[in-house]
């Protein structure tokens, strides 16, 4: 694959590309998973992850060359966390995590996806089964379904949704060597909107019928405290009605 001319246009969209190679689940990645990731040549992408590394964006490991996200990418993210209101929601949801020892995510719609914005994980008993896909469908998963059953928009005869209007709460069962079991609860901010979606996964042989009953009741407290501090924009919207009737 050959290089491109580095006009500046195409070498911050490219920036922009390796930098979303870390929405992914693995802390440190090579030089090759980035450039396979990015779709990129490794010649430019070895250029593009080295400007980082000097804007502090991104950091190389000195004992094994491989990138991580950079504290001056944190630096930049704290207005807009703050903006979230998660500077405000994170005592909240790392109180739940070592409540019920399972990792706590807040995911927001963005299109057809839901996308996870925070995660909370409790002092012990983590493990990788709790941490979710940084992006999931809105009308596949358990937190897309949470963000989509109070929606005036959902489908009128939808029997998943239905269910999580009944229940309160979403489960989805994804399906792998070792099963796991993810529940989603809807946060609901002002005006009574959907502002987001509570999450917790786990195996599902630990995730059984006796822990959700125990979970889901300290997802929905939870839900309800930080509803009021959460800032989105859009968002499917409810109505008092539909909200007091579930």
């Amino acid at each position: 694959m050959a290089d491109e001319p580095r006009s500046g246009a195409r070498a911050v969209d490219r920036a922009v590309e390796v930098l979303n190679c870390f929405q992914g689940d693995d802390p440190e990645l090579s030089l090759s998973d980035l450039a396979q990731l990015a779709g990129l040549p490794v010649s430019t992408t070895h250029r593009l992850a080295q400007a980082l590394v000097r804007g502090g964006l991104l950091e190389q490991d000195p004992a094994n060359d491989r990138y991580r996200v950079g504290q001056g990418l944190a630096t930049l993210a704290r207005p807009a966390l703050s903006r979230l209101g998660l500077d405000a929601i994170a005592p909240h949801l790392y109180a739940l995590a070592a409540g019920i020892g399972i990792t706590v995510s807040v995911s927001v719609p963005d299109d057809s996806d839901a996308v996870t914005v925070f995660q909370a994980r409790p002092p012990i008993t983590f493990c990788h089964h709790q941490v979710p896909r940084p992006r999931q469908s809105l009308h596949t998963s358990a937190t897309g379904h949470a963000l989509l059953a109070y929606s005036p928009a959902r489908a009128a005869a939808d029997l998943d949704l239905d269910r999580v209007r009944h229940t309160g709460f979403a489960s989805e069962l994804i399906e792998t060597e070792d099963p796991i079991r993810a529940l989603a609860v809807p946060i609901v901010g002002p005006g009574k909107q959907v502002q987001g979606a509570l999450a917790v996964q786990a195996r599902s042989a630990r995730l059984n019928s006796e822990l959700i009953r125990a979970v889901v009741p300290a997802m929905r407290i939870a839900a309800g405290r930080i509803g009021p501090m959460l800032q989105t924009t859009g968002g499917p919207a409810l109505s008092v009605a539909e909200f007091r009737s579930r």
